[in-house]
């Protein structure tokens, strides 16, 4: 991280915001490898499981359109923590779920907490960093998600192997806990856009929003943007298990291979993206992911070190995609509607994503033998709309580029 860049304060601020993602991250990412586990230990059908991951989806995309009108109204700081305290509580009622029903619902608390988190970050990113340098910040806070192959993933595996599937989420709780203090004692609020705010309450807030047409494009976009990860991630574990031959047992292995170099190449990516172009390098990790995901979704029984060499190819694009179409989209929103635009983007691509896992839920078959089927019609799924988010995103970057020439020219006159 270029110390001449960023002050001691605003390196705090994006580690611990990449902690923070890390836990939310983790929370959702832990269900996919615990998937192999789940369905033969609760007696699931992968569409039950997919209802599983669907239901933290659909209440985070629910609680962040209730809350958008409200999240330019109050300190961020505040806002982030009174979600994240309703997070841990449902991550901590996942962890002592007796049943399918009551981790059902468990799932369902803790995304009415949690999906609202991300837009918040977002939010106090925007708010705290120039645009020239957002992809950078970006590149570390996706290492979320790198992270948590590489630390969360295999760790909880073992631990779900050692102890049973509930103390993935006990680990998360334990974490969260530690870094809700920091923020508590470390951050500070973050209130400057409750200078620009216009009278009016939340809902008026909340219809300007919403019946913009440049932020409407953009929501269109997030709309096809989480499909790829939400069809064929949560799925991912049970394919390799059953389709690709990995073992169990291997599984920390190959997640923790694909996390490292997931890792080394956010920051990197986000550099890239500052320098070359937020869309440019959207554009060509669209390409990548593309081909790489057509040949994934169709392998049979593969070596381990092939699959961790397309994993690893794959995870790097999708990154790339994340982390620049997300520094992009931090550019669309006027300051007094950050809060608001985030988190209707998130519950966007929240509610999308939940549809997208519930369809591929039905999709995939599992046979007898515990073979997964139809896997490779979600892989030309993700395809089609990945192709079709990149020609919808370029108007987005039209827009931002124009907006961007109008204030440089504000400025400079």
């Amino acid at each position: 991280m270029d110390k001449k860049i960023f002050s001691k304060y605003d390196v705090f601020v994006i580690v611990i915001l990449t902690i923070l993602q890390f836990t939310i991250v983790l929370d959702f990412m832990v269900l996919s490898p615990l998937g192999a586990i789940l369905m033969p230990t609760l007696k699931i059908t992968p569409a039950q499981f997919g209802m599983v991951v669907s239901a933290y989806a659909f209440s985070a995309g629910i609680s962040g359109l209730l809350a958008a009108g409200f999240a330019d109204k109050f300190d961020r700081k505040k806002l982030l923590l009174f979600f994240y305290v309703g997070f841990v509580f449902g991550t901590f009622l996942c962890g002592i779920a007796p049943d399918y029903n009551f981790l059902l619902a468990a799932r369902v608390v803790t995304g009415i907490f949690g999906g609202v988190i991300s837009s918040i970050s977002y939010a106090i990113i925007t708010d705290l960093f120039r645009m020239e340098v957002r992809g950078r910040v970006m590149g570390f806070i996706q290492m979320s998600f790198a992270s948590s192959q590489v630390l969360g993933l295999p760790l909880g595996l073992y631990l779900a192997n050692l102890w049973g599937w509930h103390s993935p989420f006990m680990l998360i709780v334990g974490v969260s806990v530690v870094t809700g203090i920091f923020i508590v004692l470390y951050m500070k609020p973050v209130n400057a856009h409750l200078f620009t705010q216009a009278r009016g309450n939340a809902f008026t807030h909340l219809g300007k929003v919403v019946s913009n047409r440049n932020y409407l494009r953009a929501f269109a976009a997030t709309t096809l943007l989480a499909t790829g990860g939400f069809m064929l991630m949560p799925f991912a574990s049970a394919f390799s298990v059953n389709n690709l031959g990995i073992s169990v047992d291997k599984l920390p292995m190959l997640y923790m291979f694909t996390g490292i170099f997931s890792m080394a190449s956010g920051p990197l990516i986000g550099k890239l993206s500052d320098s070359v172009g937020k869309y440019t390098v959207f554009v060509w990790g669209t390409l990548v992911s593309c081909v790489i995901v057509v040949i994934y979704s169709n392998l049979g029984v593969t070596p381990l070190w092939a699959v961790i060499i397309v994993s690893i190819i794959m995870f790097m694009a999708v990154s790339s995609r994340i982390i620049s179409s997300s520094a992009l989209m931090t550019a669309v929103p006027e300051p007094a509607d950050r809060g608001a635009f985030m988190g209707i983007n998130s519950s966007v691509q929240q509610i999308s994503g939940g549809i997208a896992t519930f369809i591929a839920g039905l999709i995939v078959i599992q046979t007898s033998s515990g073979k997964l089927e139809n896997y490779n019609i979600l892989g030309y799924t993700v395809v089609g709309t990945s192709l079709i988010t990149a020609a919808m995103l370029y108007s987005i970057h039209l827009y931002v580029a124009r907006k961007s020439q109008q204030n440089f020219q504000k400025a400079a006159a």
